[in-house]
C-alpha cells in the first residue's frame, strides 16, 4: 500500500474550506427558521381556480391570510370595484384594479387580523366562461383589541375566463356591504 502525502500550502487549504463551506452556507441560507410553517388549513386554504368553489376559496383564503399576491391574482387586469359611499349618500362609485390593489393593501397592512367567511349564494347564473353571482359574507377587522369592525352584506361578482381551460378571474365586484 502506498500512502501519498498531500502537501497544502495556505491558499490550496483556504481555497478547499471555500468549496466545502460556501455550497453549505447557500443551503442554510435558503431556511428561514423565522418562517412560521404552514399549517394544513393554511397549505389547503388555496382552491383550484378552474372551479367556482375553488375561486371562492382562494378568495377567502387571501384575505384571511392577508395576502396581496394572491389577491391580485385573482383580478382580471380589466376589474372593476363598485360600491356605494354611504356618508355622502353616492351611488356607483368605483376603483380600478390599481385603485383597489392599493386600498386592499393598505387594509391588510393595518388591519391586526381579518376573519372573512362566505355564506350563502343567492343567484348564480351564467356558463363555462362568464358567471355572475350574488353571494352574501361575513367579515371581522381587528385593528386592536379596542378597534374591531364587523362588515356583512352581499357581493355580486362577475366572473370571467377565455375558456374552461383557464383560471376564473374577478372583473366586476359590486359591493352591497352594510356596517
Amino acid at each position: 500500500m502506498h500512502y501519498y502525502k498531500i502537501i497544502l500550502n495556505n491558499t490550496d487549504l483556504k481555497k478547499y474550506l471555500l468549496l466545502i463551506i460556501l455550497p453549505i452556507l447557500f443551503l442554510i441560507s435558503c431556511i428561514n427558521p423565522f418562517a412560521p410553517a404552514l399549517s394544513d388549513a393554511e397549505a389547503d386554504g388555496l382552491g383550484d381556480l378552474k372551479t367556482i368553489d375553488g375561486f371562492f376559496q382562494s378568495f377567502q383564503y387571501a384575505y384571511n391570510m392577508k395576502d396581496t399576491l394572491i389577491y391580485s391574482n385573482l383580478l382580471s387586469q380589466d376589474f372593476i370595484f363598485s360600491y356605494r359611499n354611504y356618508e355622502k349618500g353616492i351611488d356607483d362609485l368605483t376603483l380600478s384594479r390599481e385603485e383597489d390593489m392599493i386600498t386592499t393593501y393598505r387594509l391588510f397592512n393595518a388591519a391586526k387580523s381579518l376573519n372573512f367567511i362566505w355564506n350563502e349564494i343567492i343567484t348564480q347564473s351564467g356558463d363555462g366562461t362568464e358567471q355572475n353571482i350574488a353571494r352574501t359574507f361575513s367579515l371581522t377587522i381587528l385593528f386592536n383589541q379596542t378597534d374591531i369592525i364587523l362588515v356583512s352584506g352581499r357581493v355580486h361578482f362577475i366572473l370571467k375566463r377565455n375558456n374552461e381551460n383557464e383560471n376564473w378571474q374577478l372583473t366586476f365586484w359590486r359591493d352591497e356591504s352594510y356596517y
